[in-house]
């Protein structure tokens, strides 16, 4: 577990905040270069004043729903930096409500967020990977893509969809030196699902950061494709 990632270049989405703010600071930290991404230009920069603090950090204003923005998001990294290492899939939003309640609308952008995105990000990732030798893709999930819940449907579509989609681009990159990771978390304790009440109980953003590292660490013979993460003493029901 010694291998150093000195030097790498990773692209972390949705990273300006929350569980994708904790990922970068973690891979700065360990002497990679972050390109990250956010949909406003204000949250971009603010999270910038502090990642650069860290290490070095660039980023970019990008809609991972809108594939034309992510084409410019990695090729503004191939031009920069001729290479890419590390891929984190992590953008997303959330929607909770019963299923008749469910705008269609909002049905299509939780969609377009948290499938397309990795989609598209993985489709312009893997030619930058493959041309420097390997890689590795980690796309950011959520128990709720195996446990569905009341309200969820939107929500559980998606992560059941990141599911299948992580462990099927597993199979097709293997032999391509590049290997994808899903981590799964559980309750975490950020602003995600606004009006949420927060607890010391919740998974630290940090633990998160940490796995990634985990994972990027370990030898390239093996692949842990799975990682499932919840908080070891909920609160009794």
């Amino acid at each position: 577990m010694n291998q150093s990632l000195e030097g790498q270049v990773a692209v972390v989405t949705g990273g300006t905040r929350g569980i994708g703010a904790a990922i970068a600071e973690s891979l700065l930290q360990e002497g990679v270069t972050v390109v990250t991404c956010g949909t406003k230009e204000s949250t971009l920069q603010k999270a910038l004043g502090r990642l650069k603090s860290l290490g070095k950090s660039e980023g970019r204003v990008c809609d991972v729903s809108r594939f034309e923005e992510v084409e410019k998001l990695f090729g503004y990294v191939a031009k920069t930096f001729g290479k890419l290492d590390i891929l984190v899939n992590n953008a997303g939003i959330g929607l909770f409500a019963p299923v008749t309640e469910i705008d269609p609308a909002d049905w299509r952008r939780l969609i377009e967020i948290n499938l397309n995105g990795p989609f598209y990000c993985t489709r312009q990732a893997v030619p930058l990977m493959k041309k420097n030798g390997g890689g590795f893709i980690i796309n950011i999930g959520s128990l709720a893509g195996k446990n569905p819940f009341v309200g969820g449907s939107c929500y559980n579509a998606s992560k059941f969809g990141l599911n299948g989609f992580s462990e099927a681009i597993m199979l097709d990159l293997r032999h391509d030196n590049i290997r994808v990771s899903q981590i799964m978390p559980g309750s975490v304790q950020t602003d995600f699902m606004a009006g949420g009440s927060e607890g010391d109980w919740k998974i630290d953003p940090a633990q998160i950061g940490d796995m990634v590292v985990h994972l990027l660490k370990t030898p390239s013979r093996t692949l842990s494709s799975r990682i499932e993460m919840r908080p070891s003493r909920p609160p009794r029901r």
